[in-house]
């Protein structure tokens, strides 16, 4: 009998004990030109990126999101969720000479699928093109930031942050989610900024509209609007990604990022809600 083999997860990897191909060895011989050389094997590149995917930090809930079993075909879609699907497929086919350090920026409202496709494009570029990657929740990272100001804390704010600022892709998820505020804005700025000083892509989603901030609007500038005035124009109207991150931000990142609309019904409320039957 030989051995056998099981793929878990869509990494391929390899679960026999002794790979057929290379013995162990991690390396196969072929013959090129008339001559024999050594190549790394299958098994071996299968197990390098599962340790990719797992220094990703995906969360078990999106493990196995990838752009193939992203849907868009079910009953009532969006055509902007398979507008979506294929521009992510373009971003990945033509990373990094096409992307030129540029990444996306996923918009939509909860459920349509942001975090699965920006899952499903980390997961070809660890795979496809071996890069490094990391998946951070926004919330999260600021909690960890926070904490790290904390005395009884060996981390320090740059420890934790440095993974952020040094992974060729990130995927910084809700955008947004954490109350504004000036320590909230400033976080933001060093993550951004210096990921955009360096070059490297960033792939964020967010359920905020990809507009300006209250404050930036012409009443405000030109001071025809009182404070009274706008505090009941935010009341009456939903919140923007200027407003939860700042302009300038938001700003930066229409340089940074390619901005991709998705809309739709929650997913998982009508597909996927929870249920023992």
């Amino acid at each position: 009998m030989g051995d056998t083999w099981k793929v878990e997860g869509g990494t391929g990897r390899a679960m026999g004990e002794i790979c057929g191909l290379c013995e162990g060895s991690g390396l196969c011989i072929v013959e090129e030109d008339g001559r024999q050389v050594a190549r790394p094997c299958e098994c071996r590149l299968a197990r390098r990126a599962e340790r990719m995917l797992e220094r990703a930090m995906i969360p078990r809930r999106y493990e196995n999101c990838t752009l193939e079993n992203f849907d868009t075909d079910f009953p009532g879609a969006d055509k902007t969720l398979a507008t979506a699907r294929m521009m992510a497929r373009r971003f990945v086919e033509g990373y990094p000479m096409e992307t030129d350090g540029r990444g996306l920026l996923l918009v939509g409202t909860a459920g349509v699928g942001k975090t699965h496709l920006a899952v499903g494009i980390l997961r070809e570029l660890l795979q496809e093109r071996g890069v490094h990657g990391l998946f951070c929740d926004y919330r999260e990272l600021l909690k960890e930031v926070q904490n790290s100001y904390n005395q009884r804390v060996a981390a320090t704010e740059l420890e934790v942050l440095r993974p952020v600022f040094e992974a060729e892709v990130l995927v910084l998820d809700e955008l947004g989610a954490s109350k504004p505020s000036d320590w909230v804005w400033d976080t933001v700025a060093h993550i951004l900024n210096s990921r955009y000083n360096d070059r490297r892509t960033t792939i964020i989603t967010t359920n905020y509209a990809n507009a300006e901030a209250l404050g930036a609007t012409p009443g405000r500038r030109t001071g025809k609007k009182s404070a009274e005035q706008e505090d009941a124009e935010r009341a009456m109207r939903e919140e923007t990604l200027g407003d939860r991150i700042g302009e300038r931000m938001r700003s930066r990142l229409q340089e940074m990022c390619v901005a991709v609309e998705m809309h739709g019904k929650d997913f998982r409320q009508s597909v996927k809600r929870a249920s023992f039957a």
